[in-house]
């Protein structure tokens, strides 16, 4: 019977061990590997984010310059999101939005755009999909140029009618037999252009983030 329970002793003592000595190893791993994984994290987002917002638009560090956003109907966020704010000579000259397309062909669109401090697009670029490759998935820069045909576009010069695809008496391109998802992402960034007209002076304030996270 001392044996048995020396034996399950000594088994539990050696399972604690062993415990003690992965969560170390693991600890280990995780601080010696953070600072890397942060750096590839931000390089991944500049690197989407200049493709939308080019070098020229700003001089600060625009992946710091952040401002927190609340869930927001126009936006369709799940939660909340990172704006990324452009300045250059210290002057506000773009924000970088995060916004969603829920009515796509196969569910929701994940999108990011940069909005020049005059409402005008920047650029517009999806960062997520499950469209049906080789029909909707013509949104994809990688797949076809059609989604820079949002470039330069404003709401000072295109009304509410002209924010539709061609099919429904709009302005924006589209391809046959594929029209549910240019049809939810032309209106999905028309409703982001709506959130920065109604909140640009919030979200170009210096200490907006502050506030936001008050909230």
């Amino acid at each position: 019977m001392k044996r048995i329970a020396r034996s399950t002793l000594q088994t539990a003592v050696n399972l604690v061990f062993f415990a003690v000595i992965g969560t170390a190893i693991l600890a280990s791993v995780f601080f010696l590997t953070h600072d890397a994984i942060v750096k590839s994290e931000q390089a991944e987002k500049m690197k989407l984010i200049t493709q939308i917002a080019p070098p020229a638009l700003f001089d600060n560090d625009i992946i710091h310059d952040t401002l927190n956003i609340p869930t927001d109907p126009l936006l369709n966020n799940d939660g909340t999101t990172t704006a990324y704010r452009a300045r250059l000579k210290g002057e506000p000259s773009a924000v970088v939005l995060e916004a969603i397309a829920p009515d796509g062909y196969s569910g929701k669109i994940f999108l990011i755009l940069a909005v020049r401090a005059n409402g005008e697009l920047a650029g517009v670029r999806v960062v997520a999909h499950k469209e049906t490759p080789g029909l909707g998935d013509y949104i994809d820069i990688l797949k076809s140029p059609w989604i820079k045909g949002f470039d330069g576009k404003s709401r000072e010069t295109y009304t509410d009618a002209d924010w539709k695809v061609k099919k429904d008496g709009g302005k924006f391109d589209y391809m046959a037999g594929a029209t549910i998802t240019p049809r939810a992402v032309v209106k999905a960034v028309n409703k982001a252009l709506q959130y920065f007209a109604a909140n640009r002076d919030k979200l170009f304030t210096e200490n907006a983030a502050r506030t936001e996270e008050k909230k």
